[in-house]
């Protein structure tokens, strides 16, 4: 069920298609023949005489839909159904809760517990590109640390393949653990329409997360992953690997605001989950690195 992005109240729908007279019950207006004395002409001609004009599917497809307005907050209950996907990443960046809520829970939210198929194409995404950037860093590294590794000296479909492994299995390990801990833990089982005074309307289901779903927020929110595929247009130095830590620090963070959004338990229980991950994360890849002898690279 879509929500408010501004107050977490359910609504029924995030906008009303009025009908006008062109479209639905209502018949089109007659077409008074005697004001367009050119029409029969031009079908004399073999000019098509009605497609000169695409005024009415135009009015159909903007003037006749209406954002709508939450009972509660007296708010557009979501402005972003709008607004196209340049100002989404903006606002994605920015970290502004009200993107969040439209993404996990009025447009990639399913309650059947499916992923997205363009959260598929986008986790899909962020690995290779996860790909990309550990094998980039590893290499940039000086000799004597990657010497007593065979991995530098194999083919390079087969290195491909040795990351590709490294990064599903870095991933894999974050989202279980994320997705285990807020199970255990019991986050996530509130209701969406629970006020700030503890007021709790019980006509609503309660908006439990799913697993997928938390799956569906650490995606979404580790878009800034995607910011170093600038080393592809611009080279710089980045031997001390500051700009890779750095988007790592803002992907924790943004994965934290996602978490505290769609769980609904505050900035502590967040920031542990979001904690918990990413130390699973880093003893899966240094275990793996580790046990082929690159175990120095992190």
């Amino acid at each position: 069920m879509p929500i408010c992005i501004e107050c977490r109240y359910p609504v029924s729908r995030l906008y009303h298609v009025l009908h006008s007279g062109n479209a639905g019950s209502r018949k089109p207006p007659p077409i008074n023949r005697s004001t367009k004395p050119a029409q029969p002409n031009a079908s004399k001609k073999g000019d098509p005489p009605a497609r000169s004009k695409p005024k009415p599917a135009a009015a159909v497809l903007g003037g006749d839909v209406r954002l709508t307005q939450c009972p509660r907050c007296k708010r557009f209950a979501d402005k972003y159904v709008e607004h196209d996907y340049v100002v989404l990443f903006i606002d994605l960046v920015l970290v502004k809760p009200q993107v969040y809520r439209h993404l996990l829970f009025n447009r990639l939210g399913h309650e059947d517990d499916e992923l997205d198929p363009s959260i598929t194409r986008l986790g899909t995404l962020l690995l290779l590109f996860d790909v990309y950037l550990t094998w980039s860093r590893i290499e940039s590294l000086p000799p004597l640390l990657t010497a007593s590794s065979p991995i530098p000296h194999l083919p390079i479909l087969l290195q491909y393949v040795f990351y590709l492994l490294l990064c599903a299995t870095m991933t894999a390990s974050q989202h279980l653990t994320i997705r285990w801990l807020a199970q255990m833990t019991g986050l996530g089982a509130r209701n969406i329409n629970e006020t700030d005074e503890g007021q709790r309307d019980d006509d609503d289901a309660p908006a439990r997360s799913t697993a997928n779903g938390i799956s569906t927020a650490l995606f979404v929110s580790s878009c800034m992953k995607l910011f170093p595929i600038l080393m592809v247009v611009w080279k710089y130095d980045d031997a001390g690997g500051s700009v890779g830590r750095g988007v790592e620090w803002a992907v924790a963070v943004q994965n934290l605001e996602a978490l505290r959004i769609l769980l609904e338990c505050g900035y502590a229980g967040a920031a542990g989950l979001v904690g918990a991950g990413w130390m699973v994360r880093w003893a899966v890849a240094r275990l793996i690195l580790g046990f082929v002898g690159l175990g120095e690279c992190l």
